[in-house]
């Protein structure tokens, strides 16, 4: 159930962080309550998935994909530009996050 809670607070946290790249400096409403909405529920989230999860664990998968995903979105939704280190960046994360949880995740 803890990952099943950490893959809706990633999700969460990717949408909010979408949400703010259309906020124009939180001048617009909505999408600026978009963006408050999905942090608080992905904190929340995050907190619940902590009572299974070993905080190192989670707080990597979390933050490890979601920084993966927003490159991604970033590349499809607003046309960023792909370049040899910014791959190599994702794939470090990645690997940082696949070696964290071969390193003994247990609780």
């Amino acid at each position: 159930m803890g990952y099943l809670t950490l893959a809706g607070a990633i999700a969460a946290e990717v949408a909010a962080t979408t949400a703010m790249k259309y906020t124009e400096g939180f001048t617009r409403v909505w999408p600026s309550l978009a963006t408050a909405l999905g942090y608080v529920v992905s904190f929340a989230l995050l907190a619940q998935t902590l009572k299974t999860v070993q905080i190192g664990t989670a707080y990597a998968i979390w933050s490890g994909v979601g920084t993966a995903a927003i490159a991604v979105l970033g590349l499809l939704l607003f046309g960023e530009g792909l370049s040899v280190p910014k791959v190599a960046g994702i794939l470090l994360v990645i690997g940082g996050v696949v070696v964290l949880n071969l390193g003994g995740a247990s609780h």
